[in-house]
């Protein structure tokens, strides 16, 4: 009983421990909570009607249509340009496929799978012509070819000879994401139109709105105008208030509107360039190799240790694997000259240019082969002289392939295949490719390689053209290691001095031989930083950054940009703050007040004699429809406001009232009313008028757009 007391005596003491022990318990299970929250938000790319998309995820979307364009157009890899695009291009099919999803899932609009059946059975849809499924006879998309397809890739896990071909299953499977992209891709557009011909057919006209519009477009008017400019009121003259200023504001504000937040910088690039004592040294180099090269040796060799960016691929080329400036040039040299080094400043290179020799070659080659192999190199030879006997004979090659595991089916090379590799061919390969591209018609060859042998026989030489076997050395005018050290102190000196204080910029900016550049309006979309490559860390500093900041020097571009940045202004997604307007605000004022004077200058006139009179500049408009706005020769301007005024005024009437145009003020006198031989048709003009309806209804995407609440958080990841 003593301990239960002294126990109780304490309970206050214990009650505030295990108190602070659970606090202490639940905060530590609330950071975890919060932290994993944050980590889960540093990986969101961005959100849709309140989806949230992470930066996995969005990759694999990229990789997906990146497989799909290797497919299509048979590359490897894609510029940091075509990267960039790519990736635009799937965030803005996310985006707008989960926005029609979303619409049509209000109203119960779907694509059933008997609609794609039956468009698949159809094989009219383009995107379905784009796919390797076509019937040759017809061109159109034939749903037997893919049904086989697809039974053949579900069949090659169990297929052995499949499974010895890694090359085979590799093709098999990037054609299989490839249809998989296709069909995802054909069931989203079919979605999309169904939502928009609902859009369309709810579109209707009448035979009173037809009736309107035709006479808008087909009556005209020839007036004589009297015209007095803006510009003829002195600016001097006109005098803006911050009141002034503040009432067109809310009278505009919702011209104002951003979706978007945007921010406004200031900044310093330098690229850094070779110095003269770099020149001299590439220019010491690129004279020597045009001395071996004029002076007879291996060309092969000579380009090997050359580090020019053209490959030698070591066979004729036709023109169009040749980089533009050499292209210009090779046909004005003769064979056996060198030219160069040639500087050109379109790719910042020196160039020569050593043409060996001109030939004839064919574009397309058809032809067939027989690999052979053997248990040695020496038995391999053994079964190639027997094989090429036996043909030579007149034995038929397909049976003879087949007997060694082979098609031996007439297969095509193009000359893109092996010229627009940008990598030197040598060895086996050379010897080749040499033997398809010279090969005669129907001549049999048998080809001894390192590895086994092949008999070879060219079937057809198609397209022929000129070709060229040239050597080129292209070398970029780089510059140093010093080059860019000297640069990047004297640079990191002027970052110094700036002291992160946005204010003193531009004054030292000025004493380093700096230009401060400025770029408003830089949203989170954008790829780089004022169009400097590699400039992520510089965008994410942007966005992350306060007003009046300044970044740390970022090195950046192709390793030749020094770039540093300052945040001068940013704009919230909402209304645009007066300030960032008051341009535009005070020219609109500007031109409201010159207004009134040129109003009061014209007040009472009656004619247009009394117009010309106080200074108006008169001239005869002719043929002004309702359906169109005017063109002043007078002002240089369009006037809608004037064309509904003529609109409104009959025939021999003088419009006394001084209408307000874009860059002046008028009055005018109607000379002639009349319609035009124009036919009315109520159909084709109701037609045209859900046309119009049509197109101004395209444009519902943005109007769901802004309702969705789009985050974009690429700028963070890409």
């Amino acid at each position: 009983m003593a301990i239960l007391g002294k126990i109780r005596s304490k309970g206050a003491l214990l009650v505030g421990i295990i108190g602070l022990g659970l606090f202490a318990f639940i905060a530590e299970e609330a950071f975890r909570s919060c932290e994993s929250t944050r980590n889960q938000q540093r990986m969101q790319v961005g959100e849709v009607l309140g989806e949230k998309i992470n930066v996995e995820e969005f990759q694999k979307l990229i990789d997906e249509y990146t497989d799909v364009l290797k497919v299509t157009q048979g590359r490897e890899s894609f510029s940091e340009d075509e990267l960039n695009q790519i990736k635009d291009q799937v965030w803005n099919t996310f985006v707008q496929n989960k926005l029609v999803e979303s619409e049509c899932e209000k109203i119960g609009l779907t694509v059933t799978d008997q609609e794609m059946a039956n468009v698949l059975s159809a094989g009219t849809n383009e995107m379905l012509r784009q796919t390797p499924f076509l019937n040759q006879e017809t061109g159109r998309f034939d749903v037997n070819q893919l049904k086989r397809f697809l039974d053949e890739y579900k069949k090659l896990g169990s297929n052995a000879q499949a499974q010895q071909n890694p090359q085979l299953v590799e093709q098999m499977q990037s054609l299989y994401k490839y249809w998989n992209f296709i069909e995802k891709s054909l069931r989203q557009q079919l979605l999309a139109g169904k939502y928009q011909s609902l859009i369309a057919a709810s579109l209707l006209s009448n035979p009173v709105a037809a009736q309107a519009s035709y006479a808008a477009r087909t009556t005209e008017a020839d007036i004589q105008l009297a015209a007095l400019p803006y510009s003829s009121v002195n600016d001097n003259d006109v005098k803006v208030s911050d009141s002034d200023l503040k009432a067109k504001y809310n009278e505009l504000k919702e011209r104002f509107k951003q979706y978007v937040e945007t921010r406004d910088i200031k900044y310093v690039d330098v690229k850094v360039s070779a110095s003269p004592a770099d020149r001299a040294a590439l220019n010491k180099e690129m004279n020597d190799i045009a001395a071996k090269l004029q002076g007879g040796e291996n060309v092969a060799e000579v380009l090997r240790k050359a580090n020019s960016t053209v490959a030698y691929i070591g066979l004729p080329v036709s023109a169009k694997a040749l980089p533009r400036d050499i292209k210009l040039q090779i046909d004005s040299m003769a064979v056996g000259q060198t030219v160069g080094p040639k500087e050109n400043a379109g790719d910042n290179t020196l160039n020569i240019v050593k043409l060996i020799s001109k030939s004839q070659q064919p574009d397309s080659i058809k032809y067939r082969q027989i690999q052979v192999g053997g248990t040695d190199l020496a038995d391999a030879k053994k079964r190639a002289d027997s094989i090429y006997t036996a043909l030579q004979g007149g034995a038929d090659f397909a049976v003879i392939a087949k007997k060694y595991g082979q098609e031996g089916g007439e297969q095509w090379l193009t000359s893109n295949m092996y010229e627009l590799s940008n990598q030197s061919i040598e060895g086996d390969n050379l010897t080749y490719l040499k033997a398809l591209t010279t090969g005669a018609k129907d001549q049999m060859q048998k080809l001894e390689f390192s590895t086994g042998c092949i008999i070879l026989q060219v079937l057809d030489r198609k397209g022929m053209v000129e070709k060229y076997d040239v050597a080129v050395v292209k070398r970029p005018i780089d510059f140093s290691k010093a080059t860019y050290s000297a640069a990047y102190n004297k640079f990191s000196q002027f970052v110094s001095e700036v002291g992160g204080d946005a204010k003193v910029l531009e004054e030292k900016a000025k004493k380093h031989g700096y230009k401060v550049l400025t770029r408003k309006d830089i949203s989170s979309a954008e790829h780089n930083v004022a169009g400097v490559r590699s400039t992520r860390d510089a965008m994410k500093w942007i966005f992350d950054a306060k007003q009046g900041e300044v970044s740390p020097l970022y090195e950046c571009g192709t390793n030749d940009h020094l770039l540093v940045v300052a945040l001068d202004d940013i704009h919230p997604q909402g209304y645009r703050s007066e300030k960032s307007v008051e341009d535009y605000l005070k020219a609109e004022v500007t031109k409201d007040k010159k207004f009134d004077v040129l109003a009061k200058k014209l007040a009472g006139v009656k004619n247009i004699n009394e117009a010309k009179a106080k200074g108006a500049t008169v001239t005869d408009v002719n043929q002004i429809t309702y359906s169109s706005p005017v063109y002043v020769q007078a002002t240089g301007a369009s006037e809608p406001a004037l064309t509904g005024a003529v609109e409104g005024t009959k025939q021999g009437e003088f419009h006394a009232t001084p209408v307000k145009g874009n860059a002046g003020a008028y009055v005018f006198q109607v000379t002639k009313k009349h319609a035009n031989a124009a036919k009315f048709d109520t159909k084709t003009e109701e037609q045209t008028l859900c046309q119009q309806a049509l197109q101004a209804a395209s444009r519902f995407m943005g109007e769901i757009y802004q309702k969705a609440k789009v985050v974009d958080n690429r700028y963070l990841f890409f």
